[in-house]
């Protein structure tokens, strides 16, 4: 089996977020210096408020750092406009958040090809797509369905489906099975562990989750917004 070459996906370098609360700064990440390479499945994990959130939120530059600087794909986050950092999210990242975030007055179909259609991809590449990945995470015949019509656990996979249709280089997922039974959180853990070996796909996770942490290969430790441990199983 040919080797896949790794690279440099994500780069940290100093980032620290501080909050002010009545005049008195509150560090959230104080000085995280972090690499990850392409095709990792990597859990940030730790107490909560130990910055797992918002490093997320900062790799994915929904949110920015008060000092630091971040690479995504060879691209310094900072150099960006607004609008340059939005398209470079929407052809990058692929987003789990924890509330599934779909959108209630669209079809399975239409919430899972939003992306694709924002990216002006032709409408029968879009079908095409959303078919094989609905498939892919056991959702097939269910493109038609409103999100109303599906249990928190097919929500979830629908979000799954979202945000991996577009092929996105990193998949950043908050808490991803929060919200669903142990039974659908190992069936979702390994349709990722599935997707990530047969696409090279970087998925990083913020969890709470044992069953999340066992199934990472990298482990990351926050705590006080610092980082406190960092792992890579054998």
């Amino acid at each position: 089996m040919e080797q896949i070459e790794k690279t440099d996906v994500i780069v940290t370098e100093g980032v620290t977020k501080v909050y002010t609360t009545d005049g008195i700064p509150v560090y959230a990440l104080n000085g995280i210096d972090l690499t990850i390479e392409s095709g990792e499945f990597t859990a940030l994990v730790g107490p909560s408020g130990s910055g797992k959130t918002t490093l997320l939120n900062i790799i994915s530059g929904l949110d920015s750092p008060t000092e630091g600087k971040v690479w995504l794909a060879g691209k310094l986050l900072s150099e960006m406009s607004g609008n340059e950092l939005s398209d470079f999210r929407r052809d990058n990242i692929g987003f789990v958040f924890q509330a599934y975030n779909l959108i209630p007055v669209l079809t399975v179909e239409e919430n899972v090809e939003y992306i694709m259609l924002l990216a002006g991809i032709l409408k029968t590449e879009r079908h095409k797509r959303v078919i094989a990945m609905l498939e892919a995470v056991g959702l097939d015949g269910m493109a038609d369905r409103q999100p109303t019509q599906l249990s928190g656990g097919q929500q979830q996979r629908v979000a799954i489906a979202r945000a991996m249709v577009s092929e996105p280089a990193i998949i950043l997922a908050d808490e991803p099975t929060a919200n669903v039974d142990s039974k659908t959180g190992a069936d979702l853990l390994e349709m990722m562990h599935r997707l990530n070996t047969e696409t090279g796909m970087t998925f990083i996770f913020s969890t709470h989750d044992p069953m999340v942490m066992e199934s990472a290969r990298r482990l990351i430790t926050l705590r006080d917004g610092q980082i406190d441990s960092d792992e890579t199983k054998q």
